[in-house]
């Protein structure tokens, strides 16, 4: 395999600004595909001397390292299963390489392949979620450039969809283009107006307030060690619960409904009150050194694999998810 050495379009679509968030959807068809779109990208980069990261699977890390050679070593890698297990981690991942990294006027790169098939249908969700949050979520003087990657060969033609619809750009067949699909008001309606599945069959139920979260606890750390949980992971799972029921009893209403459930090898913890968590983002921006607020959300994330935030009619719902089967 070899990468193709024709450069990319650089110039941004039209209405572009040289001091801005560029973000597109790069659609490519196989592993050939990504690598001949993506290099000559990266390798530009280089040439400028542009900060340039890259979050996707440890399978595509080797074969960019390999078509790069030597320039790999100007490049920064990462594996995108231990960056976005939860997705609520990947935005502060590139928002941190964005303080590291980037100053004003000086361009940053960035590749992310949050998507992939073997996603599950929540997580897929929450992928989706962040990446229509991007859209708003990085400007103050930041001139970055990132491409998220599609596979169109292996995800269905419905998240390609939504994929035209969150990026405002499309880069396919070396061609960087305005996505028709793309309008910025349909993507934010779908932040706000997308709902939690069904659960599952309660293994608990439990109306609790400040008296009852021990009792809460105690139910977590029972059946997460009865379904063969590692120690660590239930007391994570344990910690987290507690974290947003706590968060109930202060500012919910004095406390709320907790159920617990079994999806496959997932535990699904899930808090629901009569509070106002606000805009989507709670838990997903790291809270500042100095301030008291939004810390517990932000933990849950941390110490989660998946972490679902609605704001209903009623209040809010928060679910927690922790795979059952690894070890930490």
């Amino acid at each position: 395999m070899t990468a193709t050495t024709t450069e990319p379009t650089t110039e941004a679509p039209a209405g572009g600004a040289p001091d801005s968030f560029r973000h597109e959807a790069l659609l490519y068809k196989g592993d050939d595909s990504f690598v001949d779109a993506t290099v000559p990208f990266l390798r530009e980069a280089v040439a400028r001397e542009e900060p340039a990261l890259v979050v996707v699977s440890r399978t595509k890390v080797a074969l960019l390292q390999s078509a790069l050679g030597a320039e790999a070593g100007a490049v920064w890698f990462a594996d995108m299963a231990e960056v976005g297990q939860n997705p609520a981690r990947i935005n502060p991942a590139w928002r941190s390489f964005l303080d590291e990294q980037g100053t004003v006027g000086r361009p940053v790169r960035g590749i992310s392949e949050p998507i992939w098939a073997a996603r599950n249908a929540a997580e897929l969700m929450e992928c989706q979620r962040q990446e229509s949050w991007l859209n708003t979520a990085f400007g103050g003087g930041y001139d970055f450039w990132l491409l998220c990657s599609y596979d169109t060969a292996t995800l269905s033609e419905s998240v390609i969809e939504r994929a035209r619809r969150d990026h405002p750009v499309v880069f396919v067949d070396g061609v960087h283009q305005h996505s028709p699909s793309w309008c910025p008001e349909s993507s934010r309606e779908a932040l706000s107006a997308e709902k939690l599945s069904e659960p599952g069959r309660e293994l608990a139920e439990l109306t609790f307030k400040a008296g009852l979260l021990g009792v809460m606890r105690e139910v977590v750390a029972v059946h997460a060690t009865r379904f063969g949980m590692c120690p660590t992971r239930a007391h994570d799972l344990v910690v987290a619960v507690n974290e947003v029921a706590t968060n109930s009893v202060v500012h919910g209403g004095g406390g709320g409904v907790f159920r617990m459930w079994r999806e496959g090898k997932v535990l699904v913890c899930e808090i629901a009150d009569h509070g106002c968590i606000g805009n989507p983002p709670a838990g997903w921006v790291a809270p500042r050194p100095d301030s008291v607020a939004g810390r517990g959300l932000w933990l849950t994330n941390q110490l989660c694999d998946l972490v679902q935030i609605r704001l209903q009619r009623t209040g809010s719902v928060v679910r927690l998810h922790m795979n059952i089967d690894l070890d930490q």
